[in-house]
């Protein structure tokens, strides 16, 4: 928490373009890869609990859920690669 506050506390003329550039990136992977985990987790757990309530339906609800999953995969990939563009290319 101090280092977000030294942070908030500079103004932006004294940080360096490089500095900038890598915080932002750090940022947007932090961010973006936040929101696919939470996903893959709460399929994962509605897809045991479906699982559980029907058994005789195991092999849909896992072709759904690992779909399901590899969309919310998907945008933790694209963070990546917003990432690695920030640090590299911009």
């Amino acid at each position: 928490m101090e280092i977000l506050s030294a942070l908030l506390s500079l103004p932006l003329a004294q940080i360096e373009a490089d500095a900038a550039k890598l915080l932002g990136a750090g940022i947007a992977i932090g961010l973006g890869l936040i929101g696919p985990g939470i996903g893959i987790g709460i399929l994962g757990a509605a897809a045991m609990s479906a699982i559980g309530r029907n058994p005789e339906a195991t092999g849909n609800i896992q072709t759904n859920m690992i779909l399901g999953i590899a969309f919310a995969e998907a945008l933790g990939i694209y963070a990546l690669v917003a990432a690695i563009m920030i640090g590299f290319i911009f």
